[in-house]
């Protein structure tokens, strides 16, 4: 019988605790990770005011200086402690795959400098397109659309390009190319990046709507995945018929491997969370596993170094959580985490090499504190040893310390 019947789990996408041991072996824009520090510079620099997760234990975390308007609670209601990466990445996939329980030895490639000429020809050749050669390197995908949409609006052409992801990101205005065009020509360029030289995390489709000045992106993403290169924590969840829910992006990190209930994109973490309580507060899910992506965090604020947003969509979130406090039963389990930083204060915009903060919260516990700091993956071991399934590659369980 499981310790926890339900088991949720949050993903606060970017929203690193301290530069991990190793961040000086990762770079940012020429500059060593080893001072980032994404939660503690905003507190710092812009103010964080988070109560709700500091009466979780936010504050609590262990670091060489406490978060600066974060104050340690003396009777925190939940557990907290921090974890350390040991997969050769900062990237979404990489940090995700490893709370599942792998090991990514191998990095995904980058491309820092556009894709070589002989992916782009042959996108040329499938979709009788051109590429706008120009917008072929890391961008903001805002800014991207801003730079090269009216262009595209007059040609027809499609903008490619990356960003600190190991990514391929085709922009499309669904005036000009429609939308399943667009999907079909990220499906070719997915079949084609399979491999290194050029083997991609991701494949994503960037629809927009609206005029030169004024362009808006629209819910119609699509993130083409590659599957897993092994079985998570996910898949042993569903091979043993426990449902599996995921809410965002969690479906295309894992190209729905393991997920049995998609309850689909989020158009923002305000709607990722009410997708989430509808998902908690559902009748049919009597027992099992939810895993819920936020990631305006990054995706709005962190690469785009905007302390002030990153501030503001922290105070959001934090403002949203007793509500999902109250879709809990009393013998659920709610873990708050990240899967790396993105410092908005630092060099660059890619993400950094953090420590990633680990919050649990259940109304069943009779106690709380600050647990051994521990990996990414001992997440995973611990939701298989709840279940009473097998972990996956690597972790440790703490289970036996959430009491």
């Amino acid at each position: 019988m499981s310790k926890f019947n339900r088991m949720h789990l949050i993903v606060l996408d970017s929203v690193g605790i301290g530069a991990a041991p190793d961040a000086n072996n990762f770079v940012n824009a020429g500059v060593p990770d080893g001072a980032s520090d994404t939660l503690g510079h905003i507190s710092k620099t812009v103010g964080l005011n988070v109560p709700n997760m500091a009466k979780l234990g936010l504050g609590n975390i262990p670091r060489e200086q406490p978060l600066k308007t974060v104050p340690a609670e003396s009777n925190p209601t939940g557990y907290a402690t921090k974890l350390e990466e040991v997969s050769l990445g900062k990237d979404t996939m990489t940090g995700h795959w490893e709370i599942m329980g792998l090991n990514i030895t191998e990095p995904f490639d980058t491309f820092w400098n556009g894709f070589p000429e002989e992916i782009l020809t042959q996108i040329e050749e499938f979709s009788g397109r051109k590429v706008i050669r120009e917008a072929n390197k890391p961008y903001s995908g805002t800014a991207v659309i801003d730079d090269f949409g009216p262009r595209q609006m007059e040609t027809g052409e499609l903008i490619i390009y990356t960003s600190a992801d190991p990514v391929l990101q085709i922009a499309a205005h669904e005036d000009i190319i429609p939308v399943e065009e667009l999907y079909r020509i990220c499906e070719f360029a997915r079949s084609i990046t399979l491999e290194r030289p050029a083997l991609l995390g991701r494949i994503i489709a960037r629809p927009y709507v609206g005029e030169p000045g004024n362009f808006t992106r629209t819910s119609n993403r699509r993130d083409l995945a590659i599957s897993p290169f092994a079985p998570t924590v996910l898949d042993k969840l569903n091979e043993a018929g426990i449902d599996t829910y995921s809410v965002g992006k969690i479906s295309d990190i894992f190209n729905g491997e393991g997920i049995n209930h998609d309850m689909g994109h989020n158009k923002s973490n305000n709607h990722g969370v009410d997708n989430l309580i509808k998902a908690m507060t559902s009748e049919d899910f009597k027992h099992g596993f939810s895993f819920t992506n936020l990631v305006d965090f990054d995706a709005l604020y962190g690469h785009r170094r905007n302390p002030q947003g990153y501030r503001d969509c922290l105070h959001e979130f934090d403002e949203r959580l007793p509500e999902i406090i109250a879709a809990m039963k009393e013998d659920d389990l709610l873990i708050i985490t990240a899967d790396h930083g993105n410092d908005p204060t630092y060099a660059g915009t890619d993400h950094t090499r953090e420590y990633i903060p680990f919050l649990a919260y259940s109304p069943s516990f009779k106690s709380s504190g600050l647990i051994p700091v521990g990996h990414f993956a001992d997440i995973s071991a611990t939701i298989a040893d709840n279940f009473g399934v097998e972990k996956a590659m690597i972790g440790e369980s703490f289970l036996d310390k959430l009491v």
